[in-house]
């Protein structure tokens, strides 16, 4: 029978003509040597060129080109005799020299050492080694005309063969310059040559211009097959690797496939781009690049999942070429393995195929396996690999049922077999595109999936999609439909289709859909109610109850080969054939099935069999489908306790969690869920154990609580929060903390203002230190600044506020409850001054002594400044502030000293002696005038600015002096 592969194109690239290809081994690049001088690179995923080189400088012809990928450099002949090497990932130069005496044809890379080969029309071959500087290390000469290719052995990589336009073949041995034998049978000049890769034939094919390829035996030295069928000059030809065909080329403008083992052609391609110079292929790939006159193309030959089945019990039968081979993954005993490591397997030759294997899949009890290719059937018993049946058919599929399996002849009939013999033979209505096995039989058609029972091939279920793919679970209940780009699970209800007469697209109620994945499937597997995949992005994933979990990044593409229970492992293949696991606890996917099925007391059951490493991951499980409780409970990680504790409104168990394992942004999450929930307690302690400073001023200033204000106070100053500290103090009336903060943070003219308003006794202490501060910058700005006890007609008022501030201190120790805010005149609206007149006139007379009024007099009209003993007795706040100023706000004793030496307070005879009457016109005139807290009227002040200008001396002043940017030349 016929080779049954589909080609898709994979590459379209146009460019000038292309004498050589290479296809690199790990990147998805093909290296494209042009005849106008250039080398192209393309990334065939992507179909964009990603890096470009201009080897040579005149458009010389390029007429070879090769990857060293172990050295990440390019290496390329020219018709300017030049070699020249590149790095791939820099696009440095890293090398040239003239290697030849003639055009160059040929290079070829050794597989292991740091050898090149190169071929030239001046009829040499000659050997380099990059190790050592490339240096030529021999040279081979006998041939008579252009050494058009040379290629090493891949089973003997110290030989080589080469081709050449005198008509003949040559083998030659590394260390010698005579060649071993020589293969005389072309009629014209031998443009191109390959070697078989596999083991089982001594083989190389070469092509000429005798329009013919040949088959050699090197052995025997002998032709054994000479292919004829292309019409001009063979340019190109290659064995595949991996699939039994043959590759030729030709400038007729075609490529032909050829069986390896028939030597029937099985396929001509003609992509219309003239003639072929070249073709590639990649061992371990089913990809063929091919170098046209007018560019480049690369398809893809069948499919790339290698044929590999694994039974359940983890018997693994592969097939390599036409060898059949086993291994077993229970020889591998308890021995630890890491997931995704390749797994250290014993092979065993089971025996050979007399057909070329494209397929091989257990039946559902693993006691046969079936071989599928070339249009052809054959099936196997699994331990002995003896032929039970063979038959022809475009496709084999099982049923559930091992006993069962279908086949399709053509496009047009299914049949069914059961125990070897044929029971069912049927025409499906709308044609047959593909089959699929398993509970139901899946037929592919124009119309979509259409599904048969198996014993009577009634329809079941038509369903408008197209399949890519389809599997079902082992009991039967669902299946997954995978298409191009997405997937559906759905749920088959067999038990609804009895005793229900069908439509025209079957039984609507057979399958609920109970899950999509906008993904798509390469390979899967169900175990249980969670289905297994890997997806295009080389990710193992699994999907159950709506949700996908990522159990693995893959570092390839690898495929499902099945799971074992009893190991609780996932295994996987790879093209190469290489075998990987992947743990999967079956206790974790028993659980979540029982879950999806709402079966607690089942789960229940098989919770304490789940290690606590996979809880979590039970627990998020749960926690997508809505049982948050029950997540909380299973999960033993503290960060997703706390997030369910939060959604579950749990204040005991989040604020546990809190405490047990601290951080600043659990303990803002519990307060803002405690404020949103009105428990300001809770909120107040989670904002005092996140630091929450401006919070905490909302809720303390919002409640009206004292006593968090005062504590807020404190740790904001400390911390260094200066702003929210200041405002604390502010709301507390606890003047003294504002003032210190301020002069601790050397905001001098704030704090001298501030107290101006509210402290006068501190403003002189203050005001020394802004002048100490500012004659840094400014010294003549430092001395205008006017201190009340030396410029007493500034402040002619100063002891009237200076009482005022004694009046006001009990004032300010007790705070008022929030509730007698409405009865309370704001401060905007009191004149302090006035009152403190009118308590002062309430008061009995009392006559002042003549020795308390001289120093009352002293004290505040002295112009000179307090002498030193004086203020070395005095006690300064801003040195020494206690800590404790009185513990609750509201003591009625928190008063601190004076900063300053405040004027005592007269006698008693001397406050309560009435004042000297004045006439109406002069108490209009006082009341009409709106006075400051130092009693200063705006007639007082204008007055004091007349008569400071009238004594200014313009003269004086030196305008280069005056700082116009100095702020406190404006105060």
């Amino acid at each position: 029978m016929p080779l049954r592969f589909d080609i898709k194109r994979k590459l379209s690239a146009r460019s000038d003509r292309v004498k050589a290809l290479d296809v690199h081994d790990s990147e998805p690049w093909l290296l494209v040597a042009l005849y106008s001088g250039h080398l192209n690179i393309w990334n065939y995923e992507t179909q964009n060129i990603v890096k470009t080189i201009e080897a040579t400088s005149n458009d010389l012809p390029i007429r070879t080109a090769r990857f060293i990928e172990r050295k990440s450099w390019v290496v390329c002949g020219s018709d300017d005799m030049v070699i020249r090497v590149y790095n791939y990932n820099t696009m440095d130069k890293v090398h040239s020299f003239e290697a030849h005496a003639d055009y160059i044809r040929c290079i070829s890379v050794h597989p292991t050492q740091s050898f090149i080969l190169t071929s030239s029309d001046d009829m040499m071959i000659k050997l380099w080694d990059w190790n050592k500087n490339w240096a030529c290390t021999q040279t081979f000469e006998g041939h008579t005309h252009y050494v058009m290719q040379v290629v090493f052995n891949p089973k003997d990589t110290n030989t080589f063969a080469s081709a050449s336009l005198d008509k003949t073949i040559r083998v030659w041995q590394m260390g010698s310059t005579q060649p071993n034998f020589t293969l005389v049978g072309h009629e014209k000049g031998v443009n191109c040559l390959d070697y078989y890769r596999g083991a089982d034939k001594p083989y190389l094919i070469s092509g000429a211009d005798d329009f013919v390829a040949k088959i050699w035996d090197y052995q025997n030295k002998s032709c054994v097959q000479t292919l004829v069928g292309h019409t001009q000059n063979v340019t190109s030809v290659c064995f595949h690797a991996d699939m039994p065909i043959i590759i030729t080329g030709s400038e007729d403008g075609t490529i032909r496939l050829w069986h390896v083992n028939t030597y029937r052609l099985e396929f001509t391609l003609n992509y219309g781009f003239e003639r072929v110079w070249c073709v590639a292929q990649l061992p371990g790939s089913n990809t063929l690049s091919i170098g046209y006159d007018e560019g480049a193309i690369m398809i893809k030959l069948g499919r790339e999942q290698p044929a590999i089945t694994m039974d359940n019990q983890g018997k693994i039968i592969w097939a390599k070429h036409s060898e059949i081979q086993q291994a077993n993954v229970k020889a591998l005993g308890d021995s630890p393995h890491k997931d995704g490591e390749i797994l250290p397997l014993a092979v065993k030759d089971l025996g050979s195929c007399e057909i070329f294997p494209q397929t091989l899949v257990h039946n559902p009890n693993g006691r046969f396996v079936v071989v599928c290719g070339d249009g052809e059937y054959i099936i196997y018993t699994a331990l002995a690999w003896r032929n039970k049946s063979f038959g022809t058919a475009e496709e084999f599929v099982w049923s559930a049922d091992s006993s069962m399996y279908a086949i399709r002849e053509g496009n047009s009939r299914v049949k069914i077999f059961k125990n070897f013999k044929e029971v069912q033979d049927f025409k499906p209505d709308y044609g047959v595109d593909g089959i699929y096995g398993g509970q139901l039989l899946g037929v592919k058609s124009g119309s979509g999936l259409t599904f048969y029972n198996w014993e009577t091939t009634a329809l079941v279920r038509r369903i408008e999609v197209a399949p890519q793919q389809v599997y079902w679970s082992d009991n039967g209940e669902l299946v997954c439909i995978a298409t191009e780009d997405e997937a559906f699970m759905l749920r088959y209800n067999p038990d609804v289709i009895e005793g229900t007469p069908p439509d025209e697209d079957g039984f609507e109620a057979a399958f609920d859909v109970v899950g999509e994945v906008a993904d798509k499937v390469m390979t899967g597997v169900w175990v249980g109610d969670c289905f297994i995949y890997t997806n295009s992005e080389n990710r193992l994933n699994y999907h159950v109850g709506g949700e996908i979990v990522t159990i693995s990044h893959l570092d390839r593409t690898q495929y499902i080969l099945g799971y074992i229970a009893k190991d609780s492992k996932l295994y996987l293949g790879d093209k190469d054939l290489n075998v990987t696991s992947f743990a999967l606890k079956t206790a974790v996917l028993e659980y979540q099935t029982a879950v999806m099925r709402q079966d607690f007391e089942t789960a229940d059951q098989i919770l304490p069999s789940i290690d606590e490493e996979h809880r979590t991951r039970v627990a998020q499980f749960l926690e997508k489908q809505g049982f948050k409780e029950q997540a909380m409970a299973v999960s033993v990680d503290p960060a997703h306790k706390f997030e369910l504790a939060l959604q579950l409104n749990d204040f005991a168990t989040a604020y546990g969690l809190a405490v047990e394992h601290s951080s600043e942004q659990r303990w803002k999450q519990l307060s803002d869920l405690a404020l949103r929930s009105s428990d300001f307690n809770l909120a107040k302690k989670c904002m005092f154990n996140a630091k929450d400073y401006s919070g905490l001023l909302l809720l303390a200033s919002s409640l009206g609580d004292s006593e968090s204000m005062v504590q807020l106070a404190e740790l904001a100053h400390s911390a260094g929060k200066e702003n929210i500290a200041f405002t604390a103090y502010m709301m507390l009336n606890n003047i003294p903390k504002c003032l210190q903060l301020l002069v601790e943070t050397e905001r001098y003219p704030e704090a001298a203002i501030m107290a101006k308003t509210y402290m006068p006794s501190e403003v002189s202490k203050i005001l020394k230190l802004w002048q100490a501060d500012l004659s840094k910058t400014n010294e003549k700005a430092a001395e205008a600044l006017a201190d009340p006890l030396q410029y007493d007609n500034l402040f002619p008022e100063l002891q009237l506020a200076l009482k005022a501030e004694k009046l006001l201190e009990k004032e300010r120790s007790t705070l008022l409850p929030a509730a007698s805010y409405p009865a309370v005149a704001p401060n905007w609206e009191r004149d302090v001054l006035a009152e403190t007149e009118e308590m002062l006139a309430s008061l009995p007379e009392v006559v002042a002594s003549p020795k308390e009024d001289e120093m009352l007099t002293a004290e505040v009209k002295e112009e000179q400044p307090v002498s030193e003993p004086e203020e070395e007795e005095k006690e300064d706040l801003f040195e020494e502030v206690p800590e404790d100023l009185g513990g609750v706000v509201g003591a009625p004793e928190m008063v601190p000293e004076p900063l300053v030496d405040v004027a005592p307070e007269p006698p008693a005879e001397e406050a309560l002696a009435p004042a000297p009457t004045e006439t109406p016109a002069e108490a209009v005139e006082e009341a009409s005038e709106k006075r400051d807290l130092f009693g200063n009227s705006s007639t007082d002040f204008l007055d004091d600015m007349d008569r400071e200008i009238s004594e200014l001396n313009l003269d004086d002043i030196n305008v280069d002096d005056i700082d116009l940017d100095d702020e406190s030349l404006f105060d």
